[in-house]
């Protein structure tokens, strides 16, 4: 029901072959592209079903159809001006000038109609316009007289047309195009409404919770096309597997915004008390899953019965080890090595390298919301010259846009609408049909073109251009949803500090330093240290100096403490 966000799923997926698709959080987005394809095929018809009834209708109605475009276009100039980027008041003014100028045009020509039909013979004259326009332009027509019965005086003398001596067929062909001209509008209102109501059912059944997950029976996963088939198996291998394909400008592409994302670096200290061994970032990372692998369990409660019944989204935290490859250098985008065995050659000597462009990533997610907020983080670790580094990307996907969210709603309130109201919202916006039909059909044409003009099938493999997820999202969150996230980093991010801590620790290193500098670093401080003393920048920060004593800077310090 968006036509933008439909065109871009299809672009991406679709048209834009070489690239390849972007990791789907909580999402498929080979049965978005489906339906994608699917609603524009309908959308096609429907609008080809319009412009049929304006090309039957104009010949048939000698041109008198056409006169509908005229009202038509002065609402639509009051909805451009309303808009303009003019003083408040004259836009206000022009708009309900042109809107209600427009209105009573458009009503006194369906009365002249209504008149015309009902056997009425006053302003029925207005119908032989156009033939007395042609007449004169043509110099066929009488030297002067009045035009019909109406008075009109002066002027550019059209000539007196008396439809008297054009006989009964001529009579009978003039109420053939009233009333051709009168049922058009009825007849577009009707394909309108029945559009809608296609929609509506689509939601409210082939997408509704009890029929949407058996995916053989989805009338747009059955759809045919050699493309499609082969299109939607590559994003199935594609967007959720653990190895990452990414554009260079955009590596986190499908994970969302950023959301205060961290690093430090620490000196590898070893402990008086014993002897450091060797601290690979295997180690550390081995330290860091079960840590947080145990969110997942609830605290301790009175009995079993009540463990079970918490719902917290933490219960179905994810976690996994992805590996970032470019796609530059591929000659195919089927050479990615998605294999399972292909990917642990990439896993195992991405773990240690610490590459630029070849990098391993500790993921964990949590989804919640109904998947409507998605929280990721990404963690890497890597040691280096008897350094300690330590990466925190956190991502959020923020909650879809609140059309789609109301989706479910819009289409049960269109079905169960009285007949009344349904006639109503087609009539308003059956004006406009023609102009949208048009547009649809120029926009369905599109791939079409750039599918045989863009030469995409031949290109090289790139990245990801967009994802899927964050078209269709929104950056309102609720507060609630505000207050998830927050939790969902800062219980993640302690737990990935106490995994490297421990490992530290087991290791033999010190861990006082690593302790002081991820308290406030994490919390969104920057953490300066020198030979007299500690700098920290930012929010909530407490600075100890163990050479020199303490000196607290507790509050919102955004200066030096």
């Amino acid at each position: 029901m968006d036509d933008e966000f439909r065109d871009a799923v299809i672009d991406e997926l679709y048209v834009h072959e070489e690239r390849f698709a972007a990791p789907s959080l909580g999402i498929d987005a080979a049965r978005v592209l489906a339906h994608a394809l699917r609603a524009r095929r309908l959308q096609l018809a429907w609008a080809a079903t319009i412009l049929l009834l304006w090309i039957v209708a104009v010949p048939l109605s000698s041109g008198l159809a056409l006169f509908y475009l005229f009202p038509v276009v002065l609402m639509a100039l009051a909805r451009a001006i309303r808009r303009a980027p003019i003083p408040r008041w004259i836009a206000r003014f022009l708009s309900f000038v042109l809107r209600w100028y427009g209105r009573l045009t458009l009503t006194f020509f369906l009365l002249v109609l209504v008149i015309k039909v009902g056997g009425g013979n006053g302003p029925a004259n207005v119908f032989v316009f156009p033939t007395a326009l042609l007449r004169y332009v043509t110099g066929d027509g009488p030297d002067n007289g009045s035009f019909g019965d109406s008075g009109w005086q002066g002027g550019p003398q059209i000539g007196s047309l008396d439809t008297s001596s054009l006989g009964g067929s001529y009579e009978t062909s003039l109420l053939v195009q009233a009333w051709v001209t009168l049922v058009l509008p009825l007849l577009v209102a009707v394909v309108v409404a029945l559009q809608r109501g296609q929609f509506a059912r689509v939601l409210a059944s082939e997408l509704s919770k009890a029929r949407f997950p058996d995916v053989m029976s989805d009338p747009a996963e059955r759809a045919e096309g050699i493309r499609f088939h082969r299109l939607r198996g590559r994003v199935r291998i594609e967007q959720h597997g653990p190895l990452v394909m990414y554009r260079a400008a955009d590596p986190f592409c499908g994970a969302g915004s950023p959301y205060k994302t961290w690093s430090l670096s620490v000196e590898l200290r070893p402990r008086a008390d014993r002897t450091a061994a060797p601290l690979d970032n295997s180690a550390i990372l081995r330290r860091i899953v079960p840590l947080v692998a145990a969110l997942r369990v609830p605290s301790p409660h009175g009995s079993p019965q009540s463990a079970a019944a918490v719902r917290d989204r933490l219960r179905g935290l994810e976690i996994d080890e992805c590996v970032f490859l470019p796609a530059e250098g591929l000659r195919s985008r089927e050479a990615a090595p998605y294999a399972p065995d292909a990917f642990e050659v990439h896993r195992a000597g991405a773990v240690e390298e610490g590459g630029e462009t070849r990098r391993h990533f500790l993921r964990i997610r949590v989804g919640g919301w109904s998947e409507g907020i998605v929280t990721t983080v990404f963690v890497r670790v890597h040691t280096q010259g008897g350094m300690l580094m330590l990466e925190v990307a956190p991502h959020v996907l923020w909650p879809l846009r609140q059309d789609f969210q109301d989706a479910d709603r819009l289409a049960h309130l269109h079905r169960y609408l009285n007949p009344f109201g349904k006639a109503v919202w087609a009539l308003n916006r059956t004006p406009s049909s023609a102009g949208r039909a048009v547009v649809t059909l120029l926009r369905g044409l599109l791939p079409v073109w750039h599918l045989g003009t863009g030469g995409y099938g031949a290109s090289l493999p790139d990245g990801p251009g967009a994802s899927v997820r964050e078209l269709g999202s929104s950056d309102d969150a609720s507060l609630f949803q505000d207050m998830d996230v927050a939790r969902y980093l800062t219980t993640i991010q302690q737990r990935v500090a106490a995994g490297v801590t421990t490992a530290l620790r087991e290791a033999g290193y010190q861990t006082d330093e690593f302790e002081q500098r991820v308290i406030h670093v994490a919390n969104g401080g920057v953490y300066v240290e020198s030979a007299q003393g500690a700098v920290g920048i930012g929010d909530n920060n407490t600075i100890t100096n163990n050479q020199g004593g303490t000196a607290p800077g507790e509050g919102n310090n955004r200066g030096n403490s």
